[in-house]
């Protein structure tokens, strides 16, 4: 999908949904806050999230005391909706509507955290400019954590097909750069009370 189309899909989504209407709802993101914990981060750690939208991930770090933080999403209506939600703890965060493999990072990560946007990717060159674009971006010593839906997982999501992944497959990907550090599954139970497997791996960049 072009960048055009994928922005109007997703404003279409995010202004006619509610945050607790859309598949991938999630009031309190367990394992991503688990992973961030074992990162053992500063308050001042450089963190962004990647296709964010309305994610409870950026209420989490605001209170956790995190100051240097970055949300990112193609959709204007989603990062309002966030914005508005978390009220004047909003000037701690930066703000970005691009699309992802648009995105010209102006500062380096410590914490790159994605949760399905990857899989949305799933032309080779896509796949290829999303890689290149996280080995720059984060910091030697830095992390990232990539989610995607497993071969388990459904194969399309929010009207688009996605790309499925292995835990070989991730770590193939970004193993140029990156030590993983751990992967784990888990069952997303939906706001319709189905069932979503999930595929999450937890790297390190290589000094």
């Amino acid at each position: 999908m072009e960048s055009l189309g994928r922005k109007q899909h997703w404003e279409f989504i995010y202004e006619n949904r509610q945050p607790d209407e859309v598949s991938w709802y999630q009031p309190v993101p367990e394992t991503s806050l688990e992973f961030i914990k074992k990162s053992k981060l500063t308050k001042k750690a450089a963190i962004i999230d990647v296709g964010g939208g309305e994610s409870f991930l950026i209420d989490e770090l605001l209170e956790g005391g995190f100051r240097n933080v970055t949300l990112l999403d193609i959709s204007d209506a989603a990062i309002r909706h966030a914005r508005q939600r978390v009220g004047d703890a909003a000037k701690h965060v930066n703000w970005l509507v691009t699309d992802i493999l648009e995105f010209e990072p102006e500062e380096l990560y410590d914490f790159w955290h994605d949760r399905a946007t990857f899989h949305f990717l799933t032309g080779e060159h896509e796949i290829r400019q999303y890689i290149e674009l996280v080995n720059k971006a984060v910091k030697p010593g830095g992390y990232l954590v990539i989610a995607t839906f497993s071969e388990s997982g459904p194969k399309r999501c929010s009207g688009l097909e996605i790309h499925q992944y292995s835990e070989n497959a991730i770590i193939n990907l970004f193993s140029e750069k990156f030590n993983v550090l751990e992967c784990k599954r888990e069952d997303h139970i939906t706001p319709y009370n189905t069932v979503q497997n999930f595929l999450f791996c937890f790297f390190r960049k290589k000094k």
